[in-house]
């Protein structure tokens, strides 16, 4: 495959990546509201949370950059169940607890006061980006385990600190590096971004895709070209046969049907996509050029419309442009049309 892993990294690192400057503005928005949040629940004599469980792609690290700032910070609230009573004694519902919750952070100081949704209360900044705030109680189980459940339509059973472990654990396992979020990771944003980059497609979740890419993930040390290629194309042949995605914690579907839309859709994206790179397989005839119009079809982004015009101004000047130098074979992970 014609190399261009170093330009790849570049953009994952200049447009899909979130900097450093972002992710401090958002952990002060996350700390402010749980500040926020213990305060509301003083005046208003309701129980504490007895702790905080960030989740997401916020806990995982995979939040990609969003041209109109839209990032979702998760940042759940746990209360004991015995604590959730009401004023007249009665064991608080999901509904209340939410409700709860949101009057709470609803302290005057938003443009947009805080919005009751089904599984969390949404806290909306001016910047565009917003604090979901999950609402869980702590609970023993039938087997006398200590488990968390969500305030949703009812009390449903969840497990985002399991849920974080889980991909974590996956990144450092799986990635043939430690540098750089690892590689894993780092073919997760690129997928989330490849996903999300036209506005008319109507895309599976992060969540969806993250489990997608721990699922059939190919490492490849080294060459992040073609270990995000052979994931895609992975994750392509997988869709083709089965649509579905189990929740990688929990007994339960992440998608609706087996024909879920959005599953369809992303499948013959990834399918279009893989057709767009053929030309880099083709390594002895590739040009430098055609492989950055290759992905710049992939990602719909700018950043390959600047190096191709920077070739075409310096091919302009008389400056000769080099394919690339031929590498030394490297060390690689996992199976596919590299392996």
């Amino acid at each position: 495959m014609y190399n261009t892993s170093d330009e790849l990294t570049k953009f994952h690192d200049q447009k899909v990546r979130l900097p450093n400057a972002t992710q401090d503005k958002l952990r002060g928005h996350r700390k402010a509201n749980q500040d926020r949040l213990k305060k509301g629940l003083e005046k208003a004599e309701n129980p504490s949370p007895t702790d905080f469980v960030k989740q997401g792609s916020y806990a995982m690290y995979t939040i990609n950059q969003h041209p109109n700032n839209d990032y979702d910070i998760d940042d759940g609230a746990i209360f004991l169940k015995d604590d959730l009573v009401g004023s007249r004694g009665a064991e608080m519902n999901a509904l209340q607890t939410r409700q709860m919750v949101r009057d709470a952070v609803d302290d005057g100081s938003f443009k947009t006061p805080p919005e009751l949704k089904k599984n969390c209360i949404r806290v909306h900044y001016k910047e565009g980006h917003h604090v979901d705030i999950p609402v869980y109680r702590q609970i023993e189980d039938e087997n006398g385990e200590t488990v968390l459940e969500l305030a949703s339509s009812d009390w449903k059973r969840s497990d985002p600190r399991g849920v974080t472990n889980w991909y974590n654990s996956a990144v450092k396992e799986k990635s043939p590096d430690n540098t750089n979020g690892q590689q894993m990771r780092r073919i997760t944003r690129l997928t989330k971004a490849f996903s999300n980059s036209r506005d008319s497609w109507n895309s599976p979740s992060g969540f969806i895709i993250s489990v997608l890419v721990d699922e059939q993930y190919r490492a490849y040390e080294g060459r992040g070209d073609v270990a995000l290629y052979e994931t895609m194309r992975a994750i392509y042949n997988r869709l083709r046969s089965d649509l579905t995605i189990k929740h990688p914690i929990l007994d339960e579907y992440l998608t609706k049907s087996e024909e879920d839309a959005c599953m369809i859709q992303f499948r013959d994206h990834l399918a279009e996509a893989l057709d767009n790179l053929q030309d880099l397989l083709d390594e002895g005839n590739c040009t430098h050029k055609a492989a950055m119009k290759a992905w710049k079809k992939v990602f719909n982004n700018d950043f390959y419309t600047d190096l191709i015009a920077d070739e075409n101004r310096s091919a302009a000047g008389g400056l000769a442009i080099s394919a690339s130098e031929p590498t030394a074979p490297v060390r690689k992970r996992g199976g596919g049309r590299f392996g």
